[in-house]
């Protein structure tokens, strides 16, 4: 048994048990904020839960796939499938939140991110609610997103990114961007079965295939305007053919 040493001081501090005192007083500045952020994401957790998403799971816009060959799981978002005109921000933050915590609670994950068809008003619900979505999410969960993959993004969604995306998004999330032009091109990063195609995709794909200007946003001219001469070249030859004749 130990014993105090002569001369050493001895301090005992009493504290009676209904004075309430919070714990959290006695940890560095460091934990108290950990222990914050968890109080935080647990009320987000249980607030979400209480909430029913069934209408959004039937429109299949957001869902888990296979993993890729880093072994990261794979949660599938198709763009074209999201209606933001009825769904707003602070509910589909909840939607995110939920599908995080019940689907990806642990462990690596990817996003693959498919723009095929995306219209702004109709299915875009804007960078900076997506990036206070993205600021919402417990640290872990951004710790564990290791890659986004951006399949069909087209010249416009690349230069918003290029030009707006360093200050919009977070700079982790936005170096974990990986464009892919083409659906062939994915299987760089995961194997074929993986993840399932919609048709919608597929098809826009396709359309690529024998397009490929319009990754650029140059539309080709299929009914040969550009071989129709102007008003103005036509009258100014045909003027000057009959002031020839004339004189």
């Amino acid at each position: 048994m130990a014993t105090r040493e002569e001369g050493e001081d001895l301090s005992v501090v009493v504290l009676a048990s209904d004075l309430g005192i919070d714990g959290r007083s006695l940890l560095t500045p460091s934990e108290r904020r950990l222990a914050e952020e968890s109080d935080e994401v647990t009320w987000q957790w249980h607030d979400c839960m209480e909430e029913d998403f069934s209408d959004l799971e039937q429109l299949q816009f957001m869902r888990l796939e296979g993993s890729d060959k880093a072994g990261n799981r794979i949660l599938r978002i198709v763009g074209k499938f999201f209606p933001a005109p009825v769904v707003n921000a602070e509910r589909l933050k909840k939607y995110v939140i939920q599908k995080v915590h019940m689907d990806l609670a642990e462990g690596p994950f990817s996003i693959l991110y498919m723009h095929s068809k995306v219209q702004s008003g109709d299915n875009n619900p804007g960078m900076s609610v997506l990036r206070w979505i993205y600021e919402e999410l417990p640290f872990d969960a951004k710790e564990r997103l290791k890659v986004v993959y951006f399949l069909h993004p087209g010249i416009y969604s690349r230069l918003a990114m290029a030009t707006l995306g360093r200050w919009f998004l977070s700079g982790g999330l936005y170096w974990k961007i990986k464009y892919v032009s083409r659906v062939e091109y994915l299987w760089e990063d995961m194997q074929k079965g993986q993840v399932e195609i919609p048709e919608i995709v597929a098809e826009h794909d396709e359309v690529l295939e024998h397009r490929p200007l319009t990754d650029y946003g140059i539309e080709p001219d299929t009914l040969h305007f550009s071989e129709v001469p102007s008003i103005r070249h036509a009258h100014d030859r045909y003027g000057d053919k009959w002031f020839r004749d004339f004189m």
